[in-house]
């Protein structure tokens, strides 16, 4: 076993802070969490104290595209590197950004869309041991019309049959949800715009009822208002984006939609970068209110926000969740609130409250240890001193 402390130990939900606190390691898993003095005399242990420091659950990124290059300069040149690099090649490239979010401190990713199920296949030699790197929950190809926002992906489906033959297939790649472009979005040349809706709400119906008859969540890439407000009554899990655009520059917040999300604990993930302050600087005040200020109407409503940053498109890397967090607390969120939701809040709306997302007692050991305190100033999360995935120091 193995005791690691830290001046404070942020064990989970907003406002659970032990001063001089420590958590025990028993393999993969945490045996105990307590004060230093109260656990620091446990037989067979090492022991070792992080000072000045804050020890926290792992981070999450709920939304992140592992084939996809986030160095490329543009959307064209993106969607042309997956399409001609060889699976092989996109496997070796997802691990090595995988293991970047790992090493800044994300002990989990959500993969919102990947390319032949690269991703699942990822995941099974992570949980193995046979290559390092973070948690992941996988969605594989998403589902897309013929021409649609990522058909490059093969998720494409035009008919009825189709798609229930593309969540089978799916299913059958070993996903953990099924992921649907409900709306049009912006990187796809020729697809429909963002605002506009690819699946009606009956075949949205669908997707969900077949998805479950495999035993799968479903989540909705979704902007504008009535793909939002179709994929809630349909039954998917957390909406994507979820920016209530109804045309060019045009916004429409739909307020009995946002009440029926929070009252079925469908979450939403803003996938929003550390690119947000030059988008906010770009943009009149008027316009940025409507882009941004969607987070907090939604959070005033009760809707839960789930942490994600579209990790892989052009300036969003793959190692700054920190960076991205910050847009929350600029737009008045309280920054142990923000901790909270890229933590605990987000673990239990991708089903692993039970798993991870809070240091307690049989949960797995994803620790974070950070320098200062990041509830004073969330730029602490960037200050990585040691990251723990189930147990074992990354290095």
């Amino acid at each position: 076993m193995k005791l690691i402390s830290a001046d404070r130990v942020l064990a989970g939900p907003a406002g659970q802070c032990l001063e001089d606190g420590a958590v025990l390691v028993e393999g993969a898993r945490i045996a105990a969490v307590g004060t230093r003095e109260q656990l620091r005399h446990r037989e067979h242990t090492r022991h070792e104290h992080w000072s000045g420091a804050t020890l926290l659950p792992g981070l999450i990124n709920a939304h992140v595209h592992l084939v996809f290059d986030d160095t490329a300069p543009d959307p064209a040149a993106l969607v042309e590197r997956v399409r001609t690099t060889s699976d092989e090649r996109l496997h070796e490239q997802a691990a090595g950004r995988a293991l970047r979010a790992l090493r800044s401190g994300t002990t989990t990713l959500r993969d919102c869309g990947d390319r032949d199920g690269i991703t699942a296949r990822l995941r099974d030699e992570i949980r193995t041991g046979a290559t390092a790197g973070p948690r992941l929950i996988t969605t594989g190809p998403p589902l897309t019309v013929p021409d649609g926002h990522c058909w490059f992906l093969g998720g494409a489906a035009g008919t009825d049959e189709e798609l229930r033959e593309r969540v089978r297939r799916n299913a059958e790649l070993g996903v953990d949800m099924i992921k649907v472009m409900a709306s049009g979005g912006q990187i796809t040349p020729g697809s429909p715009p963002s605002w506009q809706s690819q699946f009606d709400r009956d075949r949205l119906r669908l997707v969900v009822a077949e998805t479950e008859r495999h035993g799968l969540p479903v989540a909705a890439h979704a902007h504008g208002t009535t793909a939002i407000r179709d994929a809630v009554a349909a039954g998917v899990r957390t909406v994507e984006h979820c920016s209530w655009t109804t045309g060019p520059g045009e916004v429409h917040r739909d307020a009995a939609t946002a009440a029926e999300m929070a009252a079925r604990g469908v979450h939403a993930c803003a996938a929003s970068s550390r690119n947000w302050r030059r988008i906010i600087d770009s943009l009149p005040p008027e316009v940025a209110e409507q882009v941004y200020g969607r987070l907090p109407w939604l959070a005033e409503r009760g809707v839960g926000l789930i942490t994600g940053t579209d990790a892989g498109l052009p300036a969003s890397p793959f190692d700054d969740l920190a960076g991205a967090l910050q847009l929350y607390v600029h737009l008045g969120f309280a920054a142990d609130r923000v901790v909270e939701m890229a933590t605990t809040t987000s673990a239990a709306a991708l089903g692993l409250g039970e798993v991870t997302g809070r240091l307690a007692p049989g949960l797995d050991a994803d620790l974070l240890v950070v320098d200062g305190d990041p509830r004073t100033g969330l730029a602490a999360l960037g200050a990585v001193r040691a990251v723990f995935a189930r147990g074992a120091a990354v290095g």
